[in-house]
């Protein structure tokens, strides 16, 4: 975007709307502009929404679906460029507006560095184009002291089917944080931001805050937010495109900003399975939405109306726990197989291969081929396996990049001269896509940490900063 942003009003965006919005009055019309901010917001249909004169924007950041090595690394998964030129586009919104602006789980996985990054973006926007606005950040790490005590009091369930950690495997965690809630963006939202960006958060949680604090029931608000947090993806077709909801004391009405995607009962009810193992219930940190008797009603082909949730407060609060911990540096080897005689074979074949190459390559390395179209994304039986041609994905993880580096290349060069039965040729049984054919691929992490921590102390958890930009900062 080429245009300068406007600086922020004298008056501060959350004050504004925290004194001067009656629940009642009018509804609350919360716009939800992307569901992964960095990926590319639509601006048209964000231009949509910002034309019904929304009162907040929200846009969640991250989450944990990319798996366990952004976490780990401290890394963005999105684009930088990307992340700005989203950055830049709901800013202008809400500064223009003059409205709060709530980003969630900062950077993609919402630990310190994920963080810092993302309120890098922030500045280097307010320096090019002469913004001048409160910033308000909620941090999400946890010491891993606090994990431990957890762990030796029985308060940390695994999530699915985790392997309890030791001290030493939590204390190895390069990152460990927590997803707040509610509590603790209302807290933050109370510093009277015009922007706040928190680390790790439930994405329920951007949304639902400002409602909480106005006063509108909490069980409406987190289902609206847990719908909104992914735009249009609650629609029929699906999409990106930013999502409005008009909350009031009854029920919310869901409409996307993009015409031709429609909020339909049936569409808007399927969205309660997205993420969830269970759709008549939704934990929090700090209680449970119960949808049981949660309606769905059209209001045209284009928009629904939702009512009927409740919420069930929980007595201690409870909160989901992340970390990861290195594992090593990751080489991969990709290459082709096309016969089929090789193909009847290739378990026995691998196997047979790596135990040649820990003959040749000392040292600890650990080996995992992924075999395209014999079962690498799911287990298949012998007659739906692949006859004619197969993927094959080799990875090698090792303290080093050398040391994998090696690894796969020697494992590649025996792989391509090792005899099998039936073999009619005694080389070109691979095909590779490039050259080299051993790849570099990042550093591995492995999740440590996906559980949830009983009776957690918020008290000590989720500090957050204030800061005016080009001003001071304060806490």
């Amino acid at each position: 975007m080429n245009a300068a942003l406007p600086t922020a009003r004298a008056t501060r965006a959350t004050q504004r709307l925290l004194q001067g919005h009656r629940p009642g009055a009018e509804p609350l019309r919360v716009l939800s502009a992307s569901g992964q901010l960095g990926y590319g917001i639509p601006a048209d249909s964000l231009a949509r929404g910002m034309a019904r004169q929304p009162h907040c924007i929200g846009a969640d950041m991250g989450s944990i679906d990319p798996g366990p090595h952004y976490l780990g690394s401290g890394t963005l998964a999105a684009p930088l460029s990307m992340v700005k030129r989203d950055l830049a586009l709901v800013l202008e919104a809400a500064l223009s507006a003059g409205i709060p602006l709530v980003i969630g789980s900062a950077g993609t996985a919402g630990a310190a560095p994920h963080l810092a990054a993302t309120v890098a973006v922030v500045r280097e926007l307010a320096a090019e184009r002469g913004l001048r606005l409160r910033l308000a950040t909620v941090h999400s790490d946890v010491p891993a002291n606090t994990v431990v005590q957890a762990l030796n009091e029985g308060r940390l369930a695994p999530i699915g089917p985790m392997v309890e950690p030791s001290e030493a495997d939590i204390r190895a965690c390069r990152h460990i944080v927590a997803q707040c809630g509610t509590d603790a963006l209302a807290r933050a939202l109370q510093t009277d931001p015009d922007v706040l960006i928190a680390g790790r958060a439930c994405d329920t949680a951007i949304f639902a805050a400002l409602p909480q604090l106005l006063g509108y029931p909490l069980a409406l608000a987190l289902h609206m937010a847990k719908i909104i947090e992914c735009t249009s993806l609650c629609c029929v077709p699906g999409g990106r495109d930013a999502m409005l909801a008009e909350l009031d004391m009854d029920g919310f009405t869901l409409e996307s900003m993009h015409p031709q995607r429609h909020a339909t009962p049936a569409s808007v009810a399927a969205h309660a399975l997205y993420e969830q193992s269970d759709p008549h219930f939704v934990e929090e940190p700090e209680g449970t939405l119960d949808l049981r008797e949660a309606r769905y009603t059209a209001l045209d082909e284009h928009r629904t109306r939702v009512s009927g949730a409740r919420f069930v407060p929980r007595a201690l609060p409870s909160l989901k726990i992340e970390g990861a911990a290195r594992v090593g540096t990751r080489a991969v080897l990709v290459a082709g197989v096309a016969d089929p005689t090789l193909l009847q074979h290739i378990e026995p074949v691998l196997a047979a291969v790596e135990a040649k190459v820990r003959e040749l390559v000392p040292g600890p390395w650990q080996l995992f081929p992924h075999v395209y179209g014999h079962g690498a994304v799911r287990p298949l039986p012998p007659e739906h396996r692949s006859q004619h041609e197969a993927g094959l994905v080799v990875e090698c993880i090792a303290p080093d990049s050398e040391l994998a580096r090696t690894v796969a290349a020697v494992f590649k060069q025996n792989l391509l001269h090792h005899g099998y039965p039936g073999r009619v040729s005694t080389a070109g049984n691979l095909a590779f896509a490039f050259t080299p054919s051993e790849m570099d691929a990042h550093d591995s992490h492995r999740f440590v940490l996906y559980h949830v921590m009983a009776q957690a102390p918020l008290d000590n958890l989720f500090p957050v900063t204030v800061e005016d930009i080009n001003g001071s900062t304060t806490h």
